[in-house]
């Protein structure tokens, strides 16, 4: 069932600032499992199911990473500005979709042929800067006629995959992990408190969305639904990341080395003892990697206790994220189990 899920919404399309399209899905999917259901004025879809005063905010950022236009040239090709954290080489010969006005138009990503580099410029790395979309247009014109513009947006086409052993690859892991997380969450979740479900907007353009569903919530605690990079795989080290895919969802204590969240110890202590008395794996995190809506949730008001709650995922910010859909279902185990109880927030 999750794989149903996390495949329409991964093969959705929904740039930062441009998340409709996910929204569709969570309202259809979410019919007849919560109370009320919302959107306020940034784009942000609150979900409630409706308990007593103790409240709840579990954030699950909507938006990806793509690109977006930024100058059309006389013979069609278009320039385009990355939006979100992009890895240059990830980014070169990739098939995309152009979100035009009269409909999408599929482009490739270009360059400068490697055959007719010289030496020196094979040895350097390829920037953004020098690559360009090849939608087949002949001339701005005829881009115009298509509805493509300056700033119309941009994401990677690609479909999620089957792999080996309960794996699947795809593009927008980051986060529609998190949302399946949530959505599923939701439909199970028997809790006597009232929880928030928070699709946020454009987390990955500095966790706005985040920031003013808080403000607006004002929430007793918080969980955010993320990813997180495992040290399972060639070239990176179990020291430089210590969580393994397929060994259940990850509590990450710490994240950005200390300089982002240091997650509530209540919270985490919370969750340890729901998963040890289940018997539902997870694993312990202190990051030195990016940040989660948690980070900017825990900073509104007075003050909200938050955690990140995190899915081991391979490859994050490319085309061919790989997540372990075991890891997927344990989260949200533990997380319908935990929201039957609530921290204990009296412990010095």
């Amino acid at each position: 069932m999750v794989k149903e899920l996390l495949k329409e919404l991964s093969d959705a399309h929904g740039l930062s600032s441009y998340e409709g399209n996910i929204r569709d899905i969570i309202r259809k999917e979410l019919e007849g499992h919560v109370d009320d259901i919302y959107e306020d004025k940034m784009g942000n879809l609150i979900a409630v199911k409706k308990g007593d005063d103790f409240k709840f905010m579990i954030a699950s950022h909507m938006d990806e990473i793509g690109f977006m236009v930024q100058y059309i040239d006389e013979k069609g090709f278009i320039k385009f500005v990355p939006i979100g954290g992009w890895f240059n080489p990830t980014v070169y010969t990739q098939r995309v979709i152009v979100h035009g006005k009269k409909g999408d138009v599929i482009g490739v990503i270009g360059a400068k042929p490697p055959h007719v580099m010289t030496p020196e410029d094979r040895k350097k790395e390829i920037k953004i800067e020098d690559m360009f979309i090849d939608v087949g247009a002949t001339s701005e014109e005829q881009l115009k006629e298509m509805g493509i513009e300056i700033g119309t947006p941009i994401t990677i086409d690609r479909e999620l995959m089957e792999l080996a052993n309960d794996r699947v690859t795809g593009k927008a892991l980051d986060n529609r992990v998190g949302v399946a997380v949530l959505i599923e969450t939701l439909k199970q979740a028997k809790s006597p408190h009232t929880i928030y479900g928070v699709f946020t907007v454009q987390e990955e353009l500095g966790l706005k969305g985040a920031k003013v569903s808080a403000f607006a919530i004002e929430p007793d605690c918080a969980i955010a639904t993320d990813v997180t990079i495992p040290g399972d795989h060639p070239g990176i080290t179990k020291k430089e990341a210590t969580v393994e895919m397929g060994k259940g969802p990850v509590l990450v204590l710490v994240s950005a080395a200390g300089r982002g969240l240091m997650a509530d110890w209540k919270l985490s202590d919370w969750l340890r003892d729901v998963g040890d008395k289940n018997e539902i794996p997870y694993q312990l995190e202190v990051g030195e990697g990016g940040n989660t809506d948690a980070t900017i949730i825990h900073l509104v008001r007075d003050g909200i206790p938050s955690i990140p709650f995190s899915i081991a995922s391979r490859y994050i910010h490319s085309p061919v994220e790989v997540v372990d859909l075991k890891d997927v279902e344990n989260g949200i185990k533990l997380l319908v189990e935990a929201l039957k109880t609530k921290p204990d927030f009296s412990k010095n």
